[in-house]
C-alpha cells in the first residue's frame, strides 16, 4: 500500500481550506484518508502561525513508515524543519517569453538610436 501525505481540499467555492492527511495513494484527493495530520489555510497571511498547523510527531511517524509527501506538503515540512531542504532548479521559469524579449529588443534599439541622435548634434 503506497502511502501519501497530501492535501485534501475543503471549504466552499473560492474559499479554500485544506486538511493535511495521510492516505492511500489510490484514494481520491478529498476521499477516504487514514489520519488527519494538520490543516492549511491559504487565505491567511504568509507570516501567520495559523496558516499551517501540523502534528509534527505524527508526520514524522508516517515518514518513518514510508509515506511520501507531495511537493506542496514537502515544502511545508521543509519550512517546519522536518525535512532537509531539497535543491530545486527551474531555470526557464524566470526567463521572459518571446514577446517580452521582442519588446526588450525594440526598447534597447530605440534607446541606442536616442543616444546616437543626442551625440550627433553635439559633434556638429
Amino acid at each position: 500500500m503506497a502511502m501519501k501525505i497530501r492535501l485534501a481540499r475543503g471549504g466552499s467555492k473560492k474559499r479554500p481550506f485544506y486538511r493535511i492527511v495521510a492516505s492511500d495513494s489510490r484514494m481520491p484527493r478529498d476521499g477516504r484518508f487514514i489520519e488527519k495530520l494538520g490543516t492549511y489555510n491559504p487565505l491567511l497571511p504568509k507570516d501567520s502561525e495559523e496558516r499551517v498547523k501540523m502534528d509534527i510527531d505524527a508526520v514524522k511517524a508516517w515518514l518513518d513508515k514510508g509515506a511520501q509527501p507531495t511537493d506542496r506538503v514537502a515544502r511545508m515540512l521543509e519550512a517546519a524543519g522536518v525535512l532537509e531542504k531539497k535543491e530545486r532548479s527551474n531555470p526557464k521559469k524566470g526567463e521572459p517569453g518571446t514577446k517580452a524579449k521582442e519588446r526588450a529588443e525594440e526598447k534597447a534599439a530605440k534607446a541606442a538610436e536616442a543616444t546616437e541622435a543626442a551625440e550627433a548634434p553635439a559633434e556638429d
